[in-house]
């Protein structure tokens, strides 16, 4: 018999079990745009095949041709493999999609059999569902631990050997060699998600930046694509943020400002000649002053330079390590068909 909470009607061992629920696993409605993802044409192409096509015209995947139940995403942090999958989910209208975190179901805080059991059940009573599995080998990693974590990983592997007709189970990983063979093999379709090329990163870079005020030509651009060889999207994102603090800094640091000209902060029609800049205390018109003395309707927003992102970029490194690197081109080798 179960206890309840004095201020509820409902058990306290029900509302434990929901906050776990709500807490591990999202249902959501993605909005991501395979625009929004620069290059990876090949996994973009690959995810229709495998997701899209099937919900669009499920006639095509009758008989023996079946669409894929098991799909892992595997490659270095950082490179989207969640936003690739959203993206796919995204253009599969009519699509219930369950964004579950890996490590809170696997948390001995959990009762993980129970929230894989209750999860499946609820994907299999939809039209179509997509379960998304982010750190996939956080639940079923080759070397578990605790008893509590085989039962889990058991209980993961029964779930995806069940009636999954209209349910598709998506894994991200960065450490697929973490994985077993009993969890390799649910996954029968696997896709490498690579680190950008060249003239991705350069666009990558274009991206990060935004609409913040710069002064970096497409020569620098290209020349940033060139220096960042092993980055992800997410390290120039580091690289990109750092620089964009470079005028903060420039700003909080200056003892003089001097007048420039330029747009009104409160009315960009207009031209004023009163705007203050950080200056050294030897420039023309320099004026001896801190941050704290500058109207916050004065300040002159200094553009980010190449110079800001060199300078940043020197001091980041790529999240990935080359023992890595060799590990994932190994586990693509043996274990994956070439796209």
């Amino acid at each position: 018999m179960e206890i309840s909470d004095s201020n509820s009607t409902e058990p306290i061992g029900t509302k434990i079990f929901n906050d776990q629920m709500s807490g591990a696993i999202l249902m959501e409605r993605p909005n991501v745009s395979w625009d929004n993802i620069v290059g990876l044409d090949s996994a973009k192409k690959t995810l229709i095949e495998g997701v899209v096509l099937p919900l669009k015209y499920p006639d095509l995947f009758t008989g023996k041709r079946r669409p894929w139940q098991g799909i892992l995403l595997y490659g270095p942090p950082g490179t989207g493999k969640s936003d690739l999958i959203k993206a796919a989910a995204t253009e599969a209208a009519n699509t219930s999609f369950f964004n579950v975190s890996s490590r809170k179901i696997s948390s001995k805080w959990s009762d993980g059999e129970k929230l894989l059991q209750t999860l499946f059940s609820t994907a299999r009573e939809h039209k179509h569902s997509i379960i998304f599995f982010d750190e996939v080998d956080a639940l079923c990693g080759s070397c578990s631990e605790f008893e509590s974590s085989r039962r889990i990983k058991t209980e993961f592997l029964i779930q995806m050997g069940g009636d999954n007709r209209n349910v598709l189970v998506v894994g991200a990983t960065n450490t697929p060699w973490m994985l077993d063979p009993a969890t390799r093999k649910r996954f029968e379709k696997r896709i490498c998600i690579p680190l950008p090329e060249a003239s991705d990163r350069s666009e990558i870079f274009k991206i990060q930046l935004g609409n913040a005020v710069h002064s970096l030509t497409d020569e620098d651009f290209t020349e940033l694509g060139k220096r960042t060889n092993r980055f992800s999207g997410y390290d120039i994102s580091v690289v990109v943020k750092e620089a964009l603090m470079k005028p903060v800094k420039k700003v909080q640091t200056a003892t003089h400002f001097r007048k420039i000209q330029g747009a009104c902060n409160k009315d960009p029609s207009l031209t004023v000649n009163d705007l203050l800049t950080p200056c050294s205390s030897e420039a023309q018109g320099a004026i001896e002053m801190c941050w704290a003395d500058v109207p916050k309707d004065k300040l002159f927003e200094t553009k980010v330079s190449m110079g800001d992102m060199l300078e940043s970029l020197a001091s980041c490194k790529p999240t990935l390590a080359e023992c890595d690197l060799r590990k994932l081109e190994e586990f693509t080798r043996d274990f994956v068909a070439p796209l």
